[in-house]
């Protein structure tokens, strides 16, 4: 229950998810206690104790023992024998990655090296506001519109042959214009 973990379970309580917090440090366990279902103390690898707290009916298991790669290993393995169905975890390398994927981990993200990437394309990209990965060609972003498309429309930007994406949406203020019509004028004041 560090900052990561910390984050997760924050997001998933404003999602009005129920949340489980495991730790063996107590003070960890204590800063969360208030706001979650329940807090816990024990260890994360220790089979009885994850039985004892039936953690196979939770949908999904985040591992993030980040101080400890080996405990972490043993965790992931441990809750895919109790039968949870989705464990996901931490890895700081894509060695690590690599080894919690072949244990059993049904995902692993690398927080620092996601967290870099999308900093690099926001410093690269500066009128990217999102962006979601579907595989390694494709994606999915939200964009401001650069003002150089100010009083064209669609057709005349032309964004499958000269910049090779489909246009999914445009968004004016809270309005959704889905799919914008080849003749649709964008207008100098979304800039």
């Amino acid at each position: 229950m560090g900052r990561f973990g910390t984050a997760v379970a924050r997001t998933l309580l404003d999602h009005r998810r129920t949340v489980l917090g495991i730790d063996r440090d107590r003070n960890a366990v204590q800063l969360l206690a208030d706001e979650l279902a329940e807090a816990l103390i024990l260890d994360a690898a220790d089979e009885d104790a994850l039985r004892s707290v039936d953690i196979a009916l939770y949908d999904a298991v985040v591992v993030a023992i980040s101080d400890n790669f080996e405990e972490e290993l043993l965790a992931t393995l441990t809750l895919k024998q109790l039968g949870v169905r989705r464990v996901v975890g931490i890895a700081s390398d894509e060695r690590q990655r690599t080894i919690l994927l072949k244990i059993g981990a049904d995902e692993v993200v690398m927080p620092e090296y996601d967290t870099g990437r999308r900093m690099g394309l926001l410093l690269a990209l500066p009128n990217l506001v999102e962006r979601i990965t579907l595989g390694r060609e494709h994606s999915i972003a939200e964009l401001h519109m650069p003002k150089a498309f100010a009083d064209r429309t669609v057709q005349q930007i032309d964004f499958s042959s000269q910049y090779h994406v489909t246009l999914l949406a445009i968004r004016r203020n809270v309005e959704l214009i889905m799919p914008p019509l080849v003749d649709f004028l964008l207008w100098n004041q979304w800039c």
